[in-house]
């Protein structure tokens, strides 16, 4: 049995942050109900690539879902939203803030309606602060919290993370305070109010610059695939491709010398003597190191790293690191059936568990596809569920 297999999640919130959330809450076996509007739906449904209408991007962050379509601008829609946020554990939604207390679902109103409510708010800035009222996406909140030029070449233009870094991690953020929520509200009672902002969840991620900066005011800048504070540790050209090697103390940087690259002599050399100094001198070292390591194919440096116990790996593209063994042995990919296009892939969980594992065990759903079962399971009869579907406030399946 799953640890949240009793708990019922209502999820207002789409594209990818709020979703991101509620897929590792679906993924430990809460009844995760994504609220949609009818006609479209979570935007992100309409991101390709594509096979007979349905987004496969949308598949991963809301597989283990259930999808009610409703027309939430409608009276009959806020009284059905009403209802069923009077059988919710959790809500989590990512409108701009303001607008759920236009639609009479925001904390206070589903609070009035469930004590015991625990309610999560994704937003780009928070609901505090002089701008938390503007929109926000990942690349606003990544180059307001400075990713945008700490990423990519020295001097060179700023550049994107190559994920929606603030989105994952605002999801993983309002999870993890989710759980701690719903931890205390079973140990004493009560619901609580959860407001989490991409941009706070991006700076969060900034825990060396952070140091740097609070130390001596040092302002993070693009350093390409090299550490801030230590050296060896980044990626350098093969004759066929690049290696990481990280190297990142005294003893790894000999063993690194003497075992890998078969030059000890750098070991005496005085600008390499300490971590310290290959800092001052990540520039040489990086000449130095790259003149070597072009020298044999990615994979022989590989197998000598490993064999000398030095950590370092190849760089691999997206469809690569997929397909790598490493990565199958660990279930990071996994098989769901589709009700419309069949079988399709999807990320595994990352966390392995002993006892109460999060598993993938249905595709996303349909939009609409499970409106009638979630207004059966709230109390309403056919008859009732009937005059919602003729009159539009809630969708058919599409």
């Amino acid at each position: 049995m799953q640890p949240l297999h009793d708990v019922t999640v209502v999820d207002f919130s789409q594209f990818l942050a709020g979703p991101y959330c509620t897929m590792q809450l679906a993924d430990f076996g809460a009844d995760v109900i994504k609220v949609e509007r009818p006609g479209g739906g979570d935007d992100s449904r309409h991101m390709g690539p594509m096979t007979d209408g349905v987004s496969h991007p949308f598949q991963v962050p809301n597989r283990n879902k259930r999808s009610l379509a409703i027309d939430l601008k409608s009276q009959p829609g806020r009284e059905v939203v009403r209802d069923l946020l009077k059988t919710a554990d959790i809500v989590v939604e990512n409108f701009r803030p303001g607008v759920t207390t236009g639609l009479g679902i925001d904390y206070s109103a589903a609070h009035a309606l469930n004590p015991e409510v625990i309610y999560c708010s994704i937003s780009g800035f928070g609901q505090t602060g002089p701008i938390s009222q503007r929109p926000g996406f990942d690349i606003i909140a990544q180059g307001m919290a400075g990713f945008l030029m700490m990423t990519g070449e020295p001097g060179g233009k700023p550049a994107k993370f190559g994920v929606a870094a603030t989105d994952l991690a605002a999801g993983l953020n309002a999870a993890i305070a989710i759980a701690m929520a719903y931890i205390r509200r079973l140990r004493e009672g009560g619901g609580q109010y959860i407001d989490v902002s991409l941009l706070d969840a991006g700076l969060a991620l900034t825990t060396w610059e952070a140091g740097a900066y609070f130390g001596s005011g040092e302002d993070a800048a693009a350093n390409g695939t090299r550490h801030r504070r230590v050296a060896p540790y980044q990626a350098y050209p093969t004759a066929d491709g690049y290696v990481t090697v990280g190297a990142n103390n005294q003893k790894l940087w000999e063993i690194l010398c003497r075992s890998v690259i078969d030059r000890p002599d750098l070991i005496e050399r005085d600008e390499y003597a300490d971590s310290a100094a290959r800092h001052d001198h990540a520039d040489d070292l990086e000449i130095e190191l790259g003149a070597i390591l072009r020298k044999c194919p990615t994979d022989e440096w590989v197998r000598l790293l490993d064999a000398a116990g030095v950590p370092g790996g190849p760089v691999l593209t997206y469809a690569q690191a997929m397909q790598q063994e490493q990565a199958i042995a660990r279930g990071m990919t996994a098989a769901v059936e589709h009700p419309k296009i069949g079988e399709v892939r999807v990320l595994g969980p990352a966390a392995k568990m002993s006892e109460t594992p999060p598993t993938v065990r249905a595709a996303a759903p349909m939009l609409g596809q499970h409106s009638r079962e979630v207004l059966t399971q709230i109390g309403y009869d056919a008859a009732r569920v009937g005059e919602l579907f003729a009159t539009g406030v809630i969708a058919e399946p599409s």
